[in-house]
């Protein structure tokens, strides 16, 4: 291992530039890179090629992932390419390594300093060792990109074939508010004075944070279980599997699916879709009414939907023989869905696991059996 300043290792050590938010869409050309990754497409693009992306602000201060293509990157996204020292795949994983957030203390302001990263010792093994550890960890990292590809895509399916059926938001053919199609249910938090409320391996207990740190569909746990006491002691109430959550403030408009029985905090309005209408259809009308919903919020700190209002959503009483189709078509695309994610949290386990122990020679990289990891990534 030879040890180098970080900025002696790179070609490029910069933030990107700022950019209008009308500038934004969901339908541009090229991805907009933040801190926390793509925050929607533009036109115009202001990098090409490999690097590591370093959240310089806020909660993904410190935050790295590797990118490879063309983007636009934001002011609040560090890129760091690797010179002819330094794989840039290798160099995010290494950086992911050195949690990064802790230096936002010495900046003059809150986040990043570029000068204060380009400071920053690296340890590097020789480039061929580089390339064989890319090569194991970025396998299982291309899996876990394309199991989220797929169920990109299948979201997409579902949502649009949701849109053919039951089509857009009309107000004058509403005819029914939300609380028909399912019953509109409330979280608590038990005492956080009280240790024996929570567990590692209790009810599951989730937040709007919970959702905030995932872009996974199905949820059954959060950072934190609650105890059968915890339970006891709070007025939430069990949430079946297939409830659809929704998050009601800070912010509002999350949106998951219960994968088993599970409790929530006071920052979610969940419904538990009636049988007849089934949990596919509640899960698209709100993902499609997010924005509608998050509109009526009220509140001064931060705004928030209230049980009453989320009851009352107006929305147009779909027909039962539609649902039903509907449903049996979802429930395929749904089983998929599940199913990649349930992969990639393995894999996800699988790569931490291997990660540290790879980048500090605890275990050999030549002694890694490729053959038996590519047959394990031959699944979904």
């Amino acid at each position: 291992m030879t040890r180098y300043a970080l900025k002696d290792i790179c070609t490029e050590l910069h933030s990107g530039k700022g950019i209008s938010s009308s500038e934004i869409s969901d339908a541009g050309k090229y991805p907009v890179i933040g801190g926390n990754g793509v925050r929607g497409y533009t036109t115009k693009s202001n990098f090409s090629g490999e690097c590591a992306v370093i959240g310089r602000q806020g909660a993904a201060c410190g935050n790295v992932r590797f990118f490879s293509g063309d983007a636009y990157m934001t002011e609040h996204a560090v890129m760091a390419r690797g010179n002819s020292i330094c794989d840039s795949r290798y160099l995010a994983y290494a950086l992911g390594q050195m949690h990064l957030g802790r230096l936002s203390a010495q900046s003059a302001q809150p986040g990043l300093s570029v000068k204060t990263l380009g400071e920053q010792v690296i340890e590097l093994p020789a480039h061929e060792e580089q390339e064989a550890i890319v090569d194991v960890l970025g396998k299982l990292d291309d899996k876990i990109a394309l199991n989220s590809q797929i169920n990109g895509y299948l979201e997409e399916l579902l949502l649009a074939r949701y849109d053919e059926l039951f089509g857009l938001f009309d107000s004058s053919a509403c005819n029914g508010k939300l609380a028909d199609i399912g019953e509109v249910i409330g979280g608590a938090t038990p005492s956080k004075k009280r240790a024996d409320y929570y567990s590692r391996d209790g009810i599951g207990w989730i937040t709007p944070r919970d959702l905030s740190n995932t872009n996974k569909k199905f949820i059954a746990h959060g950072a934190d279980d609650i105890t059968q006491a915890g339970y006891d002691s709070c007025s939430a109430r069990l949430l079946r599997k297939g409830s659809v959550l929704f998050s009601s403030r800070a912010p509002i408009g999350y949106v998951a699916i219960a994968d088993d029985e599970l409790v929530t905090n006071q920052g979610f309005k969940s419904v538990v879709p009636k049988p007849e209408v089934g949990t596919a259809f509640v899960y698209c009308f709100l993902k499609r009414s997010a924005r509608r919903i998050a509109d009526m919020g009220a509140g001064t700190t931060f705004p928030e939907v209230s049980g009453k209002m989320m009851k009352a959503v107006e929305l147009k009483l779909p027909e039962l023989e539609t649902c039903k189709s509907f449903s049996a078509f979802a429930k395929p695309l749904l089983h998929m869905q599940r199913k990649c994610e349930a992969e990639n949290t393995e894999l996800e386990s699988l790569r931490d696991a291997l990660l540290p122990r790879l980048m500090s020679g605890e275990i050999d990289v030549s002694k890694v059996g490729l053959t038996q990891l590519n047959s394990h990534l031959s699944g979904c």
